[in-house]
């Protein structure tokens, strides 16, 4: 496994790290990566999405504040820290994170980008079953579009945390899962029915920053199959773009066993495909 011994690099001349988390999460989520790249040197940044600053236990008594977020104006809160940062930055992006990642480099921002099980862009037509089961939650009802949905123990069991078992999952969801917006579900479900679509990224920008996929095997909200789509996609643009896999790890790998060499290998991507 790869260590994260700080390298001779001055700090200064280190990109900052930006991590962006997914849906029914917060920046807690990114702890362990956090630390493991400011002991690499690296400044990093979490922040939360707009309306969900706080601890868990605020965001979950107080849902009224992001309950009609959608994934434009995430892209836009992003999009205003970014361009406030002195140098692009390395941007992270897990779940729907991912797919907030594309839409800024989209934007020509980022000096390059790691995108971990991402939500669907506008193009991937696959929908395993597995991952229709996951988004239903809230998708089985309409009126969900405008409100938040929390998952239960045994859907965030499902949807996270299945290589484990529901013993073990239940402190992992009782320490990280908060209420999701349900617009953000709405609109990338119907993205490929909607003409401009708030998911449609430029299928020849050939100039925006190198990107690297993360697609995971045992992962549920995001079977590696959707990952695959949304890089082939990509890739079709001509900027440079890589697929990492890894088989046998859920949706939770950003904290499961082994989390340290999935960050390491995404940290020095990032970094040496880092446009200056």
């Amino acid at each position: 496994m790869t260590t994260n011994t700080p390298d001779a690099t001055p700090a200064a001349q280190k990109p900052t790290i930006v991590l962006i988390h997914g849906l029914w999460l917060t920046p807690l989520s990114w702890e362990d990566w956090k630390q493991r790249f400011e002991a690499n040197g690296h400044t990093v940044l979490a922040p939360a999405w707009p309306g969900l600053e706080g601890t868990v236990e605020e965001v979950r008594q107080n849902t009224s504040k992001y309950e009609r977020l959608g994934i434009k104006e995430i892209t836009d809160h992003y999009d205003r820290i970014i361009r406030g940062l002195d140098a692009p930055p390395v941007i992270m992006g897990h779940s729907f994170g991912g797919l907030i990642t594309q839409l800024l480099l989209d934007r020509g921002l980022g000096a390059s980008a790691v995108a971990i099980s991402p939500a669907q862009i506008q193009g991937v037509y696959v929908l395993p079953v597995a991952q229709a089961k996951v988004a239903s939650v809230a998708l089985k009802n309409p009126a969900n579009r405008h409100r938040t949905q929390m998952l239960t123990p045994e859907e965030f069991h499902y949807g996270f945390t299945n290589t484990r078992t529901l013993e073990e999952s239940r402190p992992i969801y009782d320490r990280l899962a908060v209420p999701g917006p349900g617009r953000t579900l709405f609109q990338a479900a119907l993205a490929n029915f909607t003409p401009h679509a708030v998911t449609r990224i430029n299928r020849h920008n050939s100039s925006r920053a190198p990107l690297l996929f993360l697609a995971n095997g045992k992962d549920h909200t995001v079977p590696a199959v959707s990952t695959r789509a949304a890089y082939k996609i990509q890739k079709k643009t001509g900027a440079l773009t890589e697929l990492k896999e890894y088989p046998d790890r859920s949706h939770s790998t950003f904290s499961e066993d082994g989390w340290e060499e999935v960050a390491d290998y995404s940290l020095d991507w990032a970094v040496r495909n880092a446009r200056t």
